[in-house]
């Protein structure tokens, strides 16, 4: 499986889903902000983390 690349804040969401904030050397935090696909990432905790997709959202057909 493939690690998506870490997003910084203020970019817009690639993907709609739950994105998990992780720390300047990749640690996890275990917060998690859910994000919808063209909006901005919102500011993280602290200076130097990013964002990284960890559930993407399932849309089903109707």
């Amino acid at each position: 499986m493939a690690t998506t690349p870490d997003l910084n804040p203020g970019t817009p969401t690639p993907r709609s889903g739950q994105y998990e904030i992780v720390g300047p050397r990749g640690g996890r935090t275990g917060i998690e902000r859910t994000s919808t696909r063209g909006n901005p990432l919102p500011p993280p905790l602290k200076a130097g983390q990013n964002y990284r997709l960890v559930d993407a959202t399932k849309h089903g057909k109707r």
